[in-house]
């Protein structure tokens, strides 16, 4: 199967034409946030209407990174579990939010509002932070500095590797695949 390069930030349009199973190689700017650093964001726009970034097609990394070592970019870089974010993810998709990369299965909320928005859900491997750390050009904290870990980064990638666990039209890829197994 052909890898297809994507850029980040990238439109809804762009996103709409991803199918669940697609291998992506992603360059450009995404961001890091975990929970921490989620459910600070939407409790300061539940107070003043704002978000630290603007979401507008952006695409949200879910990973703490390791402090880098002397000399590196960044330290080990891999997913956390999705899953954590799903009590903030609509709130984010409803105000732009294009894609998230994660790992493991979404909620059914999360799914409706992926649907809604046509946004779509990348997989990264866990387990391969110091792999995935390779393809991170620079990383610079841009909001909650004090959440050490889960601040939010700024990060800059060439040929990130991820897969369309859910695309825009909601196929999730855990779903088929746990079907395809079944048959066998």
């Amino acid at each position: 199967m052909e890898k297809i390069k994507l850029k980040a930030p990238a439109d809804k349009e762009t996103l709409k034409k991803l199918k669940v199973g697609d291998r992506v190689l992603l360059s450009g700017i995404i961001y890091t946030a975990r929970d921490a650093a989620h459910e600070r964001m939407c409790r300061e726009f539940e107070q003043t209407g704002k978000f630290p970034i603007d979401l507008e097609n952006q695409m949200i990394y879910y990973a703490g990174p390791c402090p880098a070592k002397p000399g590196e970019v960044i330290g080990s870089c891999g997913p956390t579990t999705a899953g954590r974010m799903d009590a903030y993810t609509p709130l984010l998709l409803e105000h732009g939010l294009g894609a998230m990369i994660g790992k493991g299965a979404r909620n059914a909320q999360v799914v409706e509002a992926i649907k809604k928005t046509g946004a779509v859900y990348f997989g990264a491997t866990g387990g391969a932070g110091a792999l995935i750390a390779e393809s991170i050009r620079a990383s610079e904290v841009v909001a909650y500095d004090d959440l050490g870990t889960e601040a939010i980064r700024r990060l800059e990638v060439v040929d990130f590797p991820v897969v369309v666990l859910m695309d825009a039209e909601g196929n999730d890829l855990y779903e088929i695949g746990q079907k395809e197994f079944c048959r066998i």
